[in-house]
Formats: structure tokens, C-alpha cells, sequence
């Protein structure tokens, strides 16, 4: 079954890292996107940038409304996403506990709909 695995964290805490650790995180999810091709579950995944590129598309009574950012204010933004596929929720569990952010932020795991 494929998962999205949501990465949430704190783009204020990112923006304070230093570059030495910056390329530290980039190191951790590279070494994740090789585990998870080596395990044969990777589909693919991408970084996003942070939420102020973000506009938000609403439409109501017809009429195309835009916003900047996101459409809620929270402690944790998106920041990325992996997919994964995994035999059940349980390895996407335990995939998902290995993305750096897991430690500090959160990872939200959505089973993708598979239309026939």
C-alpha cells in the first residue's frame, strides 16, 4: 500500500540552524531516501519551500479567491513529503520514525487512495 509521509517541523528552528547544521539534516534524508530505495519501499519525495512562497486557492459563490500562505497559523509547517510502499501501516510506521524530523517536528502518514 502507498503512504504520504507528511513532514511537519518548525521553519523558525530551520531558519536558526547553522549551515554546518543544515547540511547535517540534508545528510540525515539522504541517508533515508537510500535506506528506503535499499528497501525497496521509496516512490519518491521532495523538499517544499517555506510557507511564505505558499498562496492558497479558495473558490466561493464562483469567484476565485487567492491568499498568501497557508490556510491555517501552526507551531509546525510542511516542509516535505516522502512516498513510500509499504507491505501495511505498521512498516510505514517504522519507516516514517526514521525521517529526521520525527525527532523535533511530527510525521503524519496518509494511506494514498488507489483508484482503479
Amino acid at each position: 500500500m502507498k503512504y504520504l509521509l507528511l513532514i511537519y517541523g518548525n521553519e523558525a528552528d530551520y531558519a536558526l540552524m547553522t549551515e554546518a547544521e543544515q547540511e547535517a539534516n540534508m545528510g540525515e534524508h539522504m541517508a533515508f531516501s537510500k535506506m528506503a530505495r535499499e528497501r525497496n519501499v521509496y516512490v519518491g519525495g521532495e523538499a517544499l519551500h517555506p510557507t511564505s512562497a505558499t498562496t492558497t486557492v479558495r473558490v466561493r459563490d464562483g469567484k476565485t479567491l487567492t491568499t498568501d500562505g497557508p490556510f491555517a497559523e501552526t507551531k509546525e509547517q510542511l516542509g516535505g513529503f516522502y512516498m513510500v510502499d509499504c507491505k501495511d501501516l505498521d512498516e510505514a510506521i517504522e519507516i516514517a520514525s526514521k525521517i529526521p524530523e520525527s525527532r523535533a517536528g511530527s510525521i503524519e502518514i496518509r494511506p494514498v487512495v488507489i483508484f482503479e
